[in-house]
């Protein structure tokens, strides 16, 4: 019988919860704190699972899903063990370091026996955060995943034995039947796989950290329902702390704390940064209305939004002609107002981002300065002096957009080069911040075609870099390519054939992952030429599991498309997208998309726009809005959204 064989379920008792057990609830996911002053308490007979054989299995997976705390540097703490009553050697057992996992088996081949210790370096776990582990065994082979990622695989001398006893033996939770090395984090789920690699059974999950297999029913997302008026059959307990008034400060102090705000009659809880919405009067989209006409210093390529900790809400634009450059803006009295002045070459975008307490706005520069050097510059912003000054110029090819993304704490900045002279056929490049020098230096290239952007996300552990291409110097039906992080460098993971593609868009609703590509126009110059080249589907796909790669989901047919961006209101999800141009006129109507489940996204609002570039969605104490750029008029506009 090859059923999962639910170690923890167990040990917990019809109708209650054995002694030494207390269910908290942390970040949403509920287990198991595990009492060091009974350790014998936490156990129970083996052979209550091994019912019909009194022999541990020769190949299975372990399963375990742990929130680990900080502790010292040198503490071990037991998962579980098997152990006979009469004997203190561990039969079998899971134990954990700060840096590593180690796991245990007694071999009885040779007379008197002996342990081996199969260790799992470079395992962090002890980042107060839940893990979901997979250890998989068979013979002399160890392969051990952690939420989902790379398995490290471990092949040792010494197989797992092909017929261990378990006649008198017990398991014990978080311990070795003694109160040194007792588990002092928090226990979910903890499973035992005969004859299987559980790795695909947990890894078909979005959420890899907390992916199940079985757990206690006391410990599943649903409460069990109490009958009538009585209370809770298995009360948990969770660190709360609730704050009634006007909005309060969160920072990593207020952290994991709760606001009450009585006039939208919302619950808020405090990440460590900004207020996220547990529970509120929920809002709908109503309408679309223009807020502000924002005279620019030129046409505008984009538009970049970003918040300053304690100083405010800035828009970043960047702008067509050198001089007189791109300006920043500051959101004062609810309008955007002129900020700062900053010497641009036909800039195309912004980028703003931060490492560490420094903070950072990159500008992608198309054309040479004045002087004939081309390059693009990130600004710091100086605390001091209040404003953005020049940090770093790094040599780029007719940029058109920065991407800026961490990387197992590691913080790089991709640059797309769009052509070189007429070459459109160039490498864009990926930089890597050196700590030491403070400055960011180049770390890999990556052949394009005449790029337009980058977008970064992440997908439980993987980490992915899509690009857009635009042009190969003879057509623009190109494909465009996805990039997924291995082994320290960006591989390909996917190709999409795309028609001029401007931008990609990555979003989620609900546990599916969506990739929309903003396609601009098509042309090939060997094949007749279409009746028209700007009138095109853009496309959106979704992440499919089971095959591992993005199937599209949905054609919108859209006119020189440049942009998407996604926003939501209330519980409802919305994409807008910029439409520049259809052929005969740069007044286009751009279209905003609400998200209808199975139908996908209908069109729901059509926006009067003129050249559209860029679109960005921002949110301030008074409301939501969309800010757009115009690429063919000096005058960019913010809607704001009209809820019901």
């Amino acid at each position: 019988d090859l059923r999962p064989l639910d170690i923890l379920s167990e040990a917990v008792p019809a109708g209650g919860l054995a002694r030494g057990m207390r269910v908290f609830q942390v970040q949403g996911v509920r287990g198991f704190q595990l009492s060091a002053s009974r350790p014998r308490a936490l156990g129970f007979p083996a052979s209550r699972l091994f019912i019909h054989c009194d022999r541990f299995p020769e190949e299975f997976s372990i399963i375990v899903t742990l929130r680990a705390l900080r502790g010292p540097a040198k503490r071990n703490e037991y998962i579980f063990t098997l152990m006979v009553e009469e004997s203190p050697s561990v039969l079998v057992g899971l134990r954990y370091a700060p840096d590593k996992l180690h796991f245990l088996f007694w071999s009885q081949e040779r007379a008197g026996g002996w342990q081996t210790r199969v260790t799992f370096p470079n395992v962090s776990l002890s980042d107060n955060q839940w893990h979901t582990l997979v250890l998989a065994v068979s013979g002399q082979s160890f392969s051990l995943t952690v939420d989902c990622s790379i398995p490290k695989d471990v092949v040792v001398e010494t197989p797992f034995p092909a017929s261990l006893s378990v006649r008198r033996a017990s398991f014990y939770l978080g311990n070795r039947r003694r109160r040194k090395g007792v588990f002092t984090g928090l226990l979910r789920q903890l499973v035992l796989l005969p004859g299987a690699d559980a790795t695909p059974r947990i890894c078909h999950a979005v959420n890899f950290k907390v992916a199940t297999l079985s757990v206690p029913t006391v410990l599943q997302d649903v409460p069990a329902k109490p009958v009538s008026n009585e209370v809770l059959k298995y009360p948990y307990e969770t660190d709360m702390k609730v704050t009634l008034g006007a909005r309060p400060r969160c920072t990593k102090q207020e952290k994991a704390q709760f606001w009450f705000n009585a006039s939208r009659r919302g619950l808020y809880l405090c990440n460590g940064s900004t207020w996220l919405s547990m529970l509120e009067v929920q809002h709908r989209l109503d309408y679309v209305e223009e807020y502000q006409n924002l005279v620019t210093n030129s046409e505008t390529m984009g538009v970049e939004v970003f918040t300053i900790p304690k100083v405010g809400l800035f828009a970043a634009m960047a702008n067509r002609i050198t001089p007189p450059g791109s300006a920043i803006y500051r959101w004062t009295d609810g309008k955007f107002v002129p900020y700062q002045n900053i010497p641009t070459s036909q800039a195309q975008s912004w980028k703003y981002f931060t490492i560490g307490k420094k903070i950072f706005l990159a500008v992608a520069n198309f054309e040479q300065n004045e002087r004939g050097q081309e390059f693009s510059v990130i600004y710091k912003w100086s605390h001091r002096k209040a404003k953005f000054i020049t940090y770093q110029r790094i040599t780029t090819h007719s940029a058109r957009d920065w991407e800026a993304f961490v990387i197992e704490g590691e913080a790089f900045l991709a640059v797309v080069n769009h052509r070189e002279g007429n070459n459109h056929n160039i490498d864009s490049v990926i930089y890597r911040w050196n700590p030491r020098t403070g400055l960011f230096e180049a770390n890999q290239t990556i052949p394009t075609s005449g790029a337009y952007d980058w977008e970064f996300f992440t997908i439980g552990p993987y980490s992915f870099l899509a690009v857009a291409n635009t042009f190969n110097g003879t057509s623009t039906k190109i494909y465009s390519h996805i990039y997924i992080w291995l082994s320290g460098s960006f591989q390909l993971f996917q190709s999409i054939l795309t028609f001029g593609a401007a931008d990609w868009e990555v979003f989620h609703i609900g546990d599916r992952v969506f990739l929309a590509v903003a396609n601009s126009h098509s042309y090939d110059s060997g094949m007749p030429a279409p009746s028209n080249f700007y009138a095109i589907n853009s496309s959106i796909y979704e992440l499919n599991i089971t095959a591992q790669m993005f199937v599209k989901f949905q054609d919108l047919l859209t006119y020189s498309a440049l942009d998407w961006e996604f926003f939501s209101v209330g519980d409802d999800s919305f994409l807008v997208v910029a439409n520049s141009f259809d052929g005969f006129t740069f007044s286009v109507n751009s279209i905003v998309y609400r998200w209808q489940g199975y139908e996908g996204f209908v069109a729901a609002h059509h926006l009067p726009t003129v050249g559209c570039r860029d679109w960005e969605a921002f949110h301030t104490a008074e409301g939501s809005y969309l800010f757009y750029s115009s690429a063919k008029e000096p005058l960019s506009k913010v809607l704001k959204l009209k809820t019901t």
